[in-house]
């Protein structure tokens, strides 16, 4: 009878073990993103099309697959472009090394002096690998507040010697964030630069590799 108690003293405990085992598998998760807006339900993106700086067409299904840094911009940008754009080719190798499947894509919100052509240029001073986008504000806008982002056309101030304004001889307010987008081509976080005043607003690279790194890993789950 001792060794029947036993028996099922030993068959409870190899229970109660795998069970136990099975709940810290499944409440088992990883540190969640500390810096970057990371959104919990990535949020879908409606139909859209590009053309990028080959001339090629650039829709939705070019997002599938890969892990899309996006950063809205323009060539005429004095400042937060060009710093944002050297900041992640500094930083490329390591998205890759994160991720082999990460593209970075500049969208132009300024397609009246943002040629194909000019963006070709543009975008290959920084990284041959990177991606510049186009299209018209009918198709620009709306992709811009899908993604979370905003940007407004601005006019420069007169200059001192009173010359008047050109048709070319303007602003575009736009956001120095970069938005992230999983491989399933939804949105998954927005990285949002840091203000500092009387510096221009960037994205600490380290900030963005860390958090990087853990939204990666936790759609590898």
């Amino acid at each position: 009878m001792n060794k029947a108690i036993y028996g099922i003293i030993a068959l409870l405990s190899i229970s109660a073990g795998a069970v136990g085992f099975h709940l810290i598998k499944q409440t088992k998760t990883l540190p969640a993103a500390e810096f970057a807006l990371h959104y919990q339900q990535a949020r879908p993106i409606s139909a859209f099309t590009f053309t990028d700086e080959s001339g090629q067409s650039f829709n939705n299904s070019q997002l599938q697959g890969k892990w899309s840094l996006v950063f809205f911009g323009y060539t005429s940008c004095p400042d937060v472009c060009p710093i944002t754009l050297q900041n992640l080719n500094f930083i490329y190798e390591d998205l890759m090394a994160i991720a082999s499947n990460s593209q970075v894509l500049l969208v132009s919100v300024d397609p009246k002096r943002d040629t194909q052509e000019k963006l070709a240029q543009y975008i290959a001073y920084f990284n041959a690998d990177f991606k510049a986008l186009r299209a018209e504000h009918d198709v620009l806008f709306p992709f811009a507040r899908n993604l979370g982002m905003m940007y407004a056309i601005t006019s420069k101030e007169s200059s001192k010697d009173g010359a008047e304004e050109t048709d070319e001889s303007y602003w575009v307010d736009h956001s120095a964030s970069l938005v992230l987008i999983n491989p399933a081509g939804k949105v998954a976080a927005i990285f949002k630069a840091e203000q500092v005043i009387g510096e221009v607003p960037t994205i600490n690279n380290d900030k963005l590799l860390s958090d990087y790194q853990k939204i990666v890993a936790l759609y590898q789950q």
